[in-house]
């Protein structure tokens, strides 16, 4: 929990802000987890801070929350048509990724524990995405998109959840 605190940290996901009179801050939770080896073993312990977005109210707190997904056709098609040609294919996973969306809402959480001191009055401003929130995935969609896009990929209007560039005569996805 210290280290995942640590990582927010680091990442700015808050500021540690007096309490904004109007404004009700929302809860957090942590969830664990533990993760095995494929043999069975204790690989190690996990754990999230999760922001109990449920209690978001919509048009005050998020606006908007759709955020595209892969369709599973697209990604059949693009499978067959890399194993035809015998491209390379490369599939990875981000790390924390929902933590990289950037809030456009004004959102305040509860300090956790650690986070709040005796006498203080002060609640966390979140200035990136935290899972829990309902706006999360469409946040870390933004921001992926506009990354992509500056790297001159290109979304298709058939799956929005596609890029492609051109370079020469390779073609990227």
């Amino acid at each position: 929990m210290f280290a995942k605190l640590q990582a927010l940290e680091r990442n700015n996901t808050w500021q540690m802000v007096p309490f904004p009179p109007g404004h009700k801050p929302i809860g957090y939770r942590w969830v664990y987890k533990i993760m095995y080896n494929s043999d069975g073993a204790t690989e190690r312990y996990k754990a999230r801070l999760v922001a109990k977005g449920f209690t978001q109210v919509e048009g005050i707190k998020y606006k908007k929350t759709f955020s595209p997904i892969t369709k599973v056709t697209t990604l059949r098609c693009l499978l067959n048509v890399a194993t035809s040609y015998n491209w390379y294919t490369h599939q990875f996973d981000v790390h924390d990724a929902f933590l990289h969306g950037t809030l456009q809402e004004e959102v305040y959480m509860t300090p956790p524990p650690d986070l709040h001191r005796l006498g203080e009055n002060l609640v966390c401003r979140l200035h990136k995405s935290i899972y829990g929130l309902k706006q999360t995935s469409r946040n870390w969609f933004l921001t992926f998109a506009t990354n992509v896009k500056y790297a001159n990929y290109i979304q298709l209007n058939a799956d929005y959840s596609l890029f492609t560039k051109s370079q020469g005569k390779s073609l990227l996805r």
